[in-house]
This record gives structure tokens, sequence and C-alpha cells, in this order.
């Protein structure tokens, strides 16, 4: 498995695992999680996609209690976890409307929380979990550094935000920007060409992608031209449809990295699939004309 460089001295895997469904399992024992854990790891897959917010503010927790069981899991992974989405659920129980937060106090605290949560000295990815209208950069750009430099959290960046938005953070912020969080896949394609993957590609920021199945909805008849065209590439190289379509996303040169959520063992065990598919320009193009309906102009 490809290693790509996050920030200084902070790598992930090509492929992320996404744990924003680890709470709607049946079983989310610290053994069944743990199983979750090892079945990436035995791929190259080490780094885990959290969120405060996940699985009603219980995600955390749940994963906590597989290191907990398993501790040396923890220097194997590396941890993600956002913050700033508010709403009403868990210890934001009473909350009147959902909203974002992105104050000193509410990140400090979120970020204290997912800490004594997940049972670890420190988050190795810390992403504002949304763009928030009220954000003072003033207040949350120091903020942000203020957690690095307490060593709570190893890196910082963004999700969903838009140039904008970053360029505006960064502006009162020392610390780098490592990333930013957006949705890509065959049926959420309009970053290619809006500017959101050439700004990030300009910086070279690395790029992640969630959602890289569209929720399903790719397998799921939303798209038949697009079901096809995956199912008949993947006849031909002996692969699983959904491996094809996050190979999509691996052959941009962006170098993006796809956050793949699942709870089946079989489906996790296989995500590393997407690594053997070629995707030379033409078999991309055939797939993004599928997604378009149309050829390109």
């Amino acid at each position: 498995m490809d290693r790509v460089r996050i920030a200084e001295t902070l790598d992930f895997s090509r492929i992320v695992y996404g744990m924003w469904r680890l709470g709607d399992d049946a079983d989310t024992s610290p053994a069944h999680v743990q199983a979750k854990i090892e079945a990436c790891l035995e791929q190259g897959i080490t780094t885990m996609d959290q969120a405060d917010i996940y699985g009603g503010y219980m995600a955390e927790e749940i994963m906590g209690n597989a290191l907990r069981a398993a501790p040396q899991l923890k220097d194997k992974i590396e941890i993600v976890t956002k913050c700033d989405i508010v709403v009403n659920a868990g210890r934001h129980a009473g909350a009147a409307v959902k909203h974002y937060n992105t104050s000193r106090a509410h990140i400090e605290a979120s970020v204290d929380a997912s800490l004594r949560l997940m049972g670890v000295d420190k988050i190795d990815l810390l992403l504002i979990h949304r763009p928030d209208p009220l954000m003072d950069p003033d207040e949350t750009g120091p903020a942000l550094d203020d957690l690095v430099a307490a060593g709570k959290v190893r890196a910082v960046g963004v999700s969903n935000f838009r140039p904008w938005d970053w360029k505006l953070l960064q502006s009162r912020m020392t610390t780098p920007l490592a990333t930013n969080q957006i949705e890509l896949s065959l049926l959420a394609h309009e970053s290619f060409v809006n500017g959101d993957v050439a700004f990030l590609h300009e910086a070279r920021k690395p790029i992640m992608a969630w959602s890289p199945l569209a929720g399903g909805s790719l397998l799921a008849g939303a798209a038949p031209r697009v079901t096809e065209k995956l199912r008949e590439i993947a006849g031909v190289d002996g692969v699983d449809p959904s491996s094809v379509a996050v190979a999509w996303l691996l052959a941009h040169p962006a170098g993006i990295l796809p956050v793949m959520g699942t709870n089946n063992l079989g489906r996790i065990a296989a995500l590393s699939e997407a690594l053997k598919v070629e995707m030379g320009r033409e078999r991309w193009f055939s797939l993004y004309e599928a997604a378009l309906g149309h050829e390109v102009a």
C-alpha cells in the first residue's frame, strides 16, 4: 500500500478506512471493531477516519473501547477526527438547532473529548468538519495552532471547504493546513472542474475523498449507465465494481485518498482490490462520460 505525506512527519495509507457507520453495526463490541481494524492493517490500510458527530457522538467511544481492549493497535494506526458540527444528540442533547461552532472553546472541548473517548494521547489529524459562516478566523486559526503546539494534534486540516474558505483560515495560521476532505465520486465529480481539486493540486495538498461510492448509490441503480460501465470493467479485471469506482479516483494525478466506509468484514478485506485495477486514460474517460451522461465537448 502506497503512503502519502500529509504533514512534515505524518504519512497516511493511500486508502483510508472511514468509521462514520461504526455505530450502525449490530455488533459494536471491542472484538468486532478490532477485527475491522486488523482487516485493514493486513492490507496496509493504517489510517482510520472518525468525527466527533459520527454515531450520534458515539463512534469515537466505540473505537476507543476496541483500542483499550487491544492497546497494541494504537501504534499501528493514524487517527483522523473532525469537529464543529453540533446537533441535538449525545453530549449536545438539547441543542435547539443544528449548527457549526468553530469557537476556540468548542474546538478545544471537542478535542479533549475525542482524546478521552478514543483513549489516545494525540490525534494525528484534526479537521474542521464544515465551513462555519460565523467563523472568526482570528480565533479559529490560533486555536488550531495552539493544539498543534500543545501536542494534542499532529496536523490540522479542513473538510468540505471551498478554496476561499481555506485561504481565509490559513491566512490566520502559522501551521500549514494539511488537507481538505471533500465529496468525490463518479456521482459527485464537480470538484474536478469547479476549481476545488485544482486549488489543492496546485498547492500540492493531498485530497481526502469522502463517499467515494456515493453512499452505495453507484451500484444501486441511481446512475444505470455508470453502474453498467463499472460492471463491464470489473468483469474484465475480475474485481468488484466498487473497486473500479475507487480506482477511478486513485488514478487522478492529484493523489486522492478515498475514505472507504463499510461494516462488512468481507468488504473491508477487499478494499485494496482497487489497487489492482488498470485505469488508463480511455477507461477513465469512459467512466467520466457515463457519469456526465454525454461525451466531453
